[in-house]
């Protein structure tokens, strides 16, 4: 079970709550921090100078002083006001996460709310009770406000929860059923659950570790691809790489070299003359594969300083007595972050893509039939399949536009500057998707152009990587629907039987 205590939290931990659905609990050392927080908070309230939205309204209405007997209504009408968003629901990873990194801030114990509040999300998350999220709405600063109050809402017993058919029903009612009984909100408790940035980074960070899973796996499709085509893996040799010292060019190559390894495909053109130099889709792969390691890498470090942080408004700081407002909560360094990881996602699934169409084009492929098919003419073979990668290539690029220069004026001109890092971060695990689908359309192509090397056999461990594809998608000897074995090879991807396959022949991959 997973303890809050206040610390940060590491992206296996989020991951193994918000997806693997692992137990979490509030830590003894958070209960201490939270009550001295808490203490200060109404100390101030009953002083009674003003104490931004603890006795005042929120945003541009933060010179409206609230009195006193309606300050307790102040933070439940938060919550219904905020719930303003739109669109589809998130996906319920998504919901747990950002739940999840709620909870960690407020244990924090700078947002001077009562341990009852983190323990109430504990409680959902432990039951499965996923609140319903619409995922338009935040603009990214003065935190994810619209997601954040769906989702708090459900504490309450008001909103709605998903229902795991793809609706939504009554949170009152789920909660029943869970045996969870609503929370009544305290002074400033509204206001501590909706400002932070936990939407954003939740999206950010399943994206991050998906995007480090899918690039080794388009370092093994390339693999897979190099081989088939009968490319000279001599530029990859390590101490050739690393005249230029970028790590993730270096860890790159090192998983071609371990790919390529014994292959017997390899030691059939060794001595050839036939190419001095490869395509550079081929020749290149290291240098493009791990430029976007590099980014990714400086991605996940945002993230990783994001999950650390406390990103309330006002924070309290009890050693000093005082409560500040603050701009933690502004999202510019993750929308800066999610715009990088959907520029890499459209630059590898084109490297991707051109190498696909090599696999394809009898003129370039070096001596393999025609779309790949043992009787091409009468069969079109993969051709198709590379249309579709085509597609996803265009629609990534499209959507690789930046996000965080998308500012617009919010809250009467109080907000005059927003990050959109929500709508960016999102867009970004939709790319991931795209990706994926690019990257399975090359692991089909070149297991199918491996094949067709017979009576040469590949490597072993791209054979086992050739071996493990072929128990969701068999070799395609003539026309058939190629949609499902699209489908199986991305649902491949997705899991984890691949690199088990590959890393039992080659050894732990980088």
């Amino acid at each position: 079970m997973l303890s809050l205590d206040g610390s940060p939290l590491s992206l296996r931990d989020l991951v193994g709550v918000a997806r693997d659905r692992e137990a979490v609990e509030v830590g003894d050392a958070a209960r201490q921090r939270m009550a001295a927080s808490r203490a200060l908070v109404e100390r101030l309230d009953a002083a009674g100078g003003p104490v931004y939205g603890v006795n005042t309204g929120f945003g541009a209405l933060a010179d409206r002083v609230i009195p006193a007997d309606q300050r307790i209504e102040l933070q439940r009408a938060i919550l219904r006001s905020h719930s303003a968003g739109v669109g589809a629901p998130l996906p319920a990873e998504v919901v747990r996460g950002m739940l999840l990194l709620r909870a960690r801030s407020l244990t924090a114990g700078h947002s001077g709310v009562r341990e009852s509040v983190p323990e109430a999300i504990c409680a959902l998350l432990n039951a499965g009770v996923t609140p319903w999220v619409p995922e338009h709405g935040s603009v990214g600063a003065s935190g994810d406000l619209a997601p954040l109050a769906h989702a708090a809402s459900v504490l309450v017993g008001e909103g709605w929860v998903d229902d795991g058919r793809g609706g939504r029903r009554e949170a009152s009612a789920a909660l029943a059923e869970a045996g969870i009984a609503p929370i009544t909100l305290g002074l400033k408790e509204g206001l501590a659950l909706i400002n932070g940035t936990e939407g954003m980074t939740a999206l950010l960070a399943l994206a991050v570790h998906d995007a480090e899973a899918l690039l080794v796996a388009l370092d093994c499709a390339c693999g897979m691809t190099v081989e088939a085509l009968l490319g000279t893996p001599r530029v990859f040799d390590a101490d050739v790489v690393a005249l230029r010292p970028a790590p993730g060019q270096q860890a790159s190559a090192a998983n071609l070299r371990a790919l390529l390894e014994g292959s017997p495909i390899v030691a059939s053109h060794r001595s050839s003359h036939h190419a001095v130099q490869d395509a550079y889709s081929l020749r290149c792969a290291p240098q493009v594969h791990g430029a976007a390691r590099d980014v990714l890498a400086f991605c996940r470090q945002t993230v990783e300083r994001e999950m650390a942080s406390v990103v309330d408004n006002p924070v309290v700081l009890a050693d000093r007595g005082a409560l500040f407002s603050t701009g933690n909560f502004h999202g510019q360094a993750l929308a800066y972050a999610a715009d990088l990881v959907a520029s890499v996602t459209a630059d590898t699934a084109a490297i991707s893509e051109r190498r696909i169409n090599r696999l394809l084009d009898p003129s370039r492929s070096r001596g393999l039939p025609a779309f790949l098919s043992p009787e091409p003419g009468l069969n079109s073979g993969l051709m198709m399949a590379q249309y579709t990668a085509a597609s996803c290539v265009t629609q990534l690029r499209q959507t690789a536009t930046p996000y965080a220069v998308q500012s617009l004026d919010t809250s009467g001109g109080q907000e005059d500057h927003v990050s959109m890092g929500f709508a960016a971060a999102l867009r970004s695990r939709r790319s991931l998707e795209l990706l994926r689908q690019v990257v399975a359309v090359e692991v089909v192509c070149a297991a199918q152009a491996l094949e067709l090397r017979a009576p040469l056999h590949p490597g072993p461990a791209t054979g086992a990587l050739l071996a493990s594809l072929r128990g969701r998608v068999a070799h395609l000897d003539a026309d058939r629907p190629l949609a499902p074995d699209l489908e199986a090879a991305a649902e491949w991807l997705r899991g984890g039987d691949w690199r088990q396959a590959v890393e039992s022949a080659a050894g732990p991959l980088a």
